[in-house]
């Protein structure tokens, strides 16, 4: 399957076996949640594109908005407003009124897999999505991955060999095209808890971007 440029998943998409059937008993756990492949939140005349793991099971997957209502969001919004690439008040909620200005946020994988871990044929699969988006993508100038995943997520999306660019909190990695990816630990419960990722360290990732953004 090729999707169109800037294509979503369809709501029952199929691609995923095992993503499908877990989407399949979330629904009839939780019938007031979202319960399908999370589309990416943002417009297409972006500088930037930040590219998470995939959405949480009571977070993303319950609300429909990439990093809302997770843990994950409670550092990655105020981020983003901070550095101006969002305007608003997060409220953890997709009618928070919240907007992004000039990034886009999408994940690997557009359903929530069990235990958070997706297969390696998931994110292969769901990588069409994320190949068709960045080329959808105009004025894009730099793609930040959340996570290692996320950093071979991208660069197989776009053909890239990932023994080429090794991921590492901090990296940036010069593409074709003008393209810079630049990578951070994932802004996890887990990471942050163990001080892995510290908010200052979140920060000096976005600094570092500034030159790409504009800033």
């Amino acid at each position: 399957m090729t999707p169109a440029a800037g294509a979503e998943p369809g709501r029952d998409c199929t691609l995923c076996p095992r993503l499908a059937g877990f989407r399949g008993h979330n629904r009839a756990l939780f019938p007031d949640f979202h319960n399908a492949p999370v589309p990416s939140f943002g417009g297409d005349g972006v500088r930037l594109l930040i590219v998470g793991l995939a959405p949480g099971l009571k977070g993303a997957n319950r609300t429909g908005r990439p990093f809302t209502g997770d843990y994950a969001g409670e550092l990655l919004y105020p981020t983003l407003l901070r550095f101006g690439l969002a305007a608003g008040t997060y409220g953890a909620r997709p009618d928070d009124g919240l907007r992004l200005v000039g990034c886009r946020i999408t994940n690997a994988v557009r359903c929530v897999p069990p235990e958070n871990k997706p297969t390696g044929a998931e994110v292969k699969a769901c990588g069409a999505f994320l190949a068709a988006e960045m080329a959808a993508l105009p004025r894009l100038r730099a793609v930040l991955a959340l996570g290692a995943v996320a950093h071979g997520a991208v660069l197989t999306a776009l053909g890239v060999r990932k023994s080429a660019h090794r991921f590492g909190h901090g990296a940036r990695h010069q593409l074709a095209g003008g393209l810079v990816l630049a990578d951070s630990y994932h802004c996890s419960r887990y990471n942050t808890n163990t001080g892995r990722l510290t908010e200052a360290m979140f920060h000096a990732v976005f600094e570092g971007l500034g030159g790409e953004l504009g800033t």
